[in-house]
């Protein structure tokens, strides 16, 4: 984990304002991070004093990660991951007030996904069809 960087602080506040906004949004304060969740599915973290990487990053899940969103995601340069628990994590590099506009684009996906009733996975489905 870095240090936040001053830039990162303001653009973090400007992100958690418009993100706030949306229906069903909540923030809580989490680890140096200002988790955001949409009921009780956490889909972003934005740094309050922790970052990953350089410190201008924010941190946005998908629980379920199509080819097109991986595509999507792989042709970001600014985007980049970390898997956790089989929680697909990744992160976003914000290094101008230019990048705000896709930041909120990124944030709004995992925030749709977030309202998504989650897949089972294979082997959960298999398991239901034997019993």
């Amino acid at each position: 984990m870095s240090p936040v960087s001053e830039q990162m602080k303001a653009w973090s506040s400007a992100l958690r304002a418009e993100v706030a906004a949306w229906p069903g949004v909540d923030a809580r304060s989490f680890f140096g991070f200002t988790a955001l969740y949409q009921g009780d599915f956490m889909f972003a973290a934005l740094p309050r004093t922790r970052s990953w990487g350089t410190g201008n990053c924010f941190a946005f899940k998908f629980e379920n990660v199509s080819s097109t969103l991986r595509t999507r995601l792989h042709k970001d340069a600014r985007v980049g991951s970390i898997e956790s628990k089989n929680v697909r994590w990744f992160t976003f590099e914000i290094s101008s007030d230019r990048d705000l506009h896709d930041a909120l684009d990124w944030l709004g996906r995992s925030y749709t996904a977030a309202r998504q009733p989650k897949r089972p996975s294979p082997r959960t489905a298999r398991n239901k069809k034997s019993k």
